[in-house]
């Protein structure tokens, strides 16, 4: 910093030059001796004035209002070719108690026209400073008996809008020969600036006039220059500030898109030499400096140097900005990433191809174009519209981000999840194991190195007869039903039902007792205008397809699942959601879900070449078996068509229903449906409870919560993960129904294992081998990947009350262990 001292002659002002606004010009002036007058004057004197302020308040506040009305079309402000309008300035004193000072600065104030409020201590005044924003903060630092000035400062330098607050500190007159303490600490405290004490109300006055005039008016000037940076963010020319030394001092975003450099890459760096290449001609920069140096500007192409590498041509504006002595202060940089092909051929012959475009033009945007101009576009497409607009006015840095989100949109499982060992429980192999043989078609290593005959038939590859179970002649009235059956069939609107007991004392053929009890219980007779015979007859078809030889799919899970679906299918939401179509989707999709299932993963069946997995393309293929053959069925005999009587929309709506429901069941595909229910339903729900309006008993309203429920794509999410929940439910049983589950399920395993190693199959699941498995700690392993959340998520939102999995399994790895 460089100082000059100016002597004139009294009544001579120095002419004022074009860059005087960038000059502080300091005048000095004699020094004012306040009376000396005893302390008991003084806060007499202060008293007195306290109760004039009182009586006067009135009468000044109406002389106030026309000295800022009259101040108001005065204060405007220039800043280069802005035009700012300076308000009136209001003052916040903070004074631990009224004296004569803070009366000399709150009269002062009141006479010229500014806006004054007082605090008596800190926290009220960082109250009053974050209600009223004033200007200036004058704080009485002259004493630390009631308050630390400094460590008040800094608390309201801590605050997001003090970067446009001026704080003064009042300090401490002292005798001319009495060296006075530094004020570097206070200025590091966060003070502006030091008023020397003095009750004098015309000294006070022209401290808050010099206060207005310099410090709050470069203030409004540093506000005004941030609405200029915003506006060179949101350009689309590439603008760069440098020094006269070309030190780079800020770029734009369009900057950092046009180069890949961010702007911490380039700030305080040689802007020449940032982006130097051999495609400007030897002697460019100094044509451009030679310009510079005579005041004028150079306009011309200009070849730029990305950070990838790549050099793009571009129309560039480069100007001086003169400062002090009319020296150049500032350098500015506009760059025209949108080059016109015709200016370029004027500078050059050559044609540069720069990311599959013609001077640097991308051909990404053509495509874009032609994107945006058609006519028929998927969700998806509009999503990757969105986030490449967003592109063309961001900062390199999200730039990138989005190239990543539009890299994982293009992916064709938005929601399957990427399991990597690292993630997974304890790094357990067991979960591993488990997770990676249900989700997954993928083979594992072959046990030996060698496959059998492909075409040799597994268990659940021989005929279906061979493992049907053919009931016998069975009443196909409710009125009929034995009394020991109906006795345990009393209980299935209960969640403790136990539909092993049901199993036995039917002789395997659960789902038609139970099936037929639960259907009538919800109207299909009425629905599709058929006979009850026509439901029985329906039912035993059904079982009669299902495997009895299965120690785990069998028709005794299916009677389960569908249990567990008319349970949750009578929770208050779900029936106000739901309407008679939606129970029936429901209802007959978990009887049919895992109809003429082998008793083998779709994985096995993948692995062995089954001419299912060949059928289905290894997609989905039990599911898609499920589902076809229940129609098929179905159709085929008149007696057991439970659809011949519905109309031919209803049917549509019902089998598409019961197709995506069946489908959902598939493991492969469960994080993907539990995401996209926690996305669409449980969020879309809890965004609603916060901005809801309240009923009169504090509640969300209900009504607009069901309406939201109650969309057609949201009861799809919803019906997928009530029979997804309903499927595997058996941890959520009383404990001796949940025990009998988890040795069936591993059974059924242990005999896919057995298989897989006696053909030479790839194993799916090694961690289900007799020699070795650990039942409890598979189950457990299951429920932390695939039931806690799932149940979490289902019951938070559709109010099920269940006894969770962990609380089971805690007593049942203690028995088994």
């Amino acid at each position: 910093m460089k100082f000059a001292k100016v002597v004139l002659p009294n009544g001579r002002y120095p002419k004022m030059s074009a860059v005087s606004d960038t000059i502080s010009v300091v005048g000095v002036t004699p020094r004012y001796i306040p009376p000396t007058h005893d302390r008991k004057h003084e806060r007499h004197d202060s008293s007195s004035k306290h109760h004039e302020k009182k009586k006067t308040v009135k009468k000044s506040y109406f002389k106030k209002k026309k000295r800022e009305e009259k101040r108001s079309t005065n204060n405007e402000v220039s800043l280069g070719p802005m035009k700012l309008k300076q308000k009136t300035m209001s003052i916040l004193l903070v004074f631990a108690k009224e004296d004569a000072q803070s009366d000399g600065f709150w009269w002062a104030a009141d006479k010229i026209g500014y806006k004054c409020y007082i605090a008596h201590n800190p926290e009220t005044a960082m109250e009053n400073y974050l209600d009223k924003h004033p200007d200036v903060v004058i704080i009485d630092h002259r004493n630390s008996k009631h308050f630390d000035a400094e460590a008040l400062c800094r608390s309201l330098r801590a605050t997001e809008s003090s970067e446009h607050t001026v704080i003064v500190a009042v300090t401490k007159r002292y005798a001319l020969d009495k060296e006075e303490p530094s004020f570097l600490p206070s200025i590091t405290a966060g003070f502006n600036k030091r008023i020397v004490e003095s009750p004098n109300i015309s000294m006070c006055m022209n401290e808050l006039l010099t206060l207005e005039y310099g410090e709050v008016q470069s203030r409004l000037k540093l506000s005004a220059c941030k609405a200029v940076f915003s506006a060179l963010d949101n350009v689309s020319d590439a603008v760069e500030i440098s020094s006269e030394d070309h030190e780079v001092q800020y770029v734009n975003h369009a900057f950092e898109r046009l180069t890949g450099y961010s702007s911490e890459e380039v700030l305080g760096k040689n802007s020449s030499e940032i982006v130097k290449n051999d495609r400007n001609r030897p002697d460019l920069n100094d044509t451009i400096n030679s310009q510079l140096k005579k005041g004028k500007y150079w306009d011309g192409i200009y070849h730029t140097r990305r950070k990838s590498g790549e050099i793009l041509p571009s129309h560039c504006h480069i100007c001086p900005v003169l400062g002090q002595g009319g020296k150049i202060s500032h350098v500015i940089s506009i760059k025209n990433s949108t080059t016109d092909t015709s200016h370029i051929l004027k500078e050059s012959t050559e044609f540069n191809l720069v990311n599959g475009g013609l001077h640097g033009v991308p051909r990404r945007k053509e495509s874009i174009a032609r994107i945006h101009s058609m006519t028929i576009e998927a969700p998806i497409t509009k999503v990757i519209n969105i986030i490449n607009a967003a592109q063309e006015s961001s900062p390199i840095t999200v730039v990138q981000a989005l190239d990543k989100v539009l890299e994982i949109l293009r992916t064709s499982e938005l929601y399957s999840p990427y399991f990597a060992q690292q993630n997974m429980k304890d790094n357990d192999p067991m979960t591993s194991d488990l997770v990676s043989g249900l989700v997954s078609n993928v083979k594992r290593s072959l046990t030996p190195s060698y496959l059998s005959d492909v075409n040799s038939n597994s268990s659940g590859k021989q005929g279906h007869h061979s493992h049907l179970h053919i009931p016998s002649p069975v009443t196909s009235s409710l009125s009929q039903v034995p009394d020991h059956i109906q006795e345990i069939l009393d209980k299935d609107y209960t969640w403790e039902f136990n539909v092993i007991e049901l199993e036995k004392v039917t002789n395997k053929r659960p789902l038609l007792y139970l099936g037929l009890k639960t259907l009538t219980r919800f109207g299909i007779c009425d629905f599709f205008q058929v006979e009850e015979s026509v439901i029985a007859n329906w039912l035993k078809l059904v079982e009669g397809r299902y495997h009895s030889t299965n120690t785990y799919h069998n028709s005794t899970h299916a009677a389960d699942v569908m249990h567990a679906s008319a349970y949750f299918l009578e929770r208050e939401r779900n029936k106000a959601v739901f309407d008679q179509m939606d129970e029936m989707a429901c209802l007959i999709a978990a009887i049919v879900h895992d109809l003429d299932h082998p008793g083998r993963t779709n994985a096995f069946l993948v692995n062995e070449k089954n001419q299912l997995a060949i059928l289905y393309n290894d997609q989905a293929v039990l599911e898609n078996h499920h589902s076809a053959l229940a129609f098929q069925l179905t159709w085929k005999d008149d007696s057991v068509n439970i659809f011949k009587n519905l109309e031919t929309d209803d049917y549509k709506i019902l089998r598409q229903n019961i197709i995506d429901m069946v489908l959902a069941t598939e493991m492969k595909q469960h994080f993907q449906h539990l995401n996209k229910f926690i996305n669409s339903i449980n969020k879309g729900c809890l965004k609603m409870d916060e901005t809801s309006s309240m009923s009169g008993n504090g509640s969300p309203d209900s009504t607009m919560m069901l309406n939201q429920l109650s969309a057609p794509e949201n009861k799809t999410f919803i019906k997928r993960i009530l029979i997804k929940c309903a499927d595997v439910a058996n941890p959520c049983r009383p404990l001796d129904v949940c025990k009998e589950w988890g040795k069936r399920i591993a059974e059924e395993y242990f005999l896919q294992t057995d298989e897989e190693k006696a053909r030479g199959l790839p194993v799916v699941m090694p961690v289900f081998d007799r020699k070795s498995i650990r039942i409890p700690k598979s189950q457990l392993s299951f429920i932390d990947v695939f039931i806690n959340e799932m149940f979490e998520s289902f019951d938070g939102k559709v109010t099920i009350t269940i006894t969770f999995a962990e609380l089971s399994f805690f007593f049942f790895f203690k028995y088994l262990v």
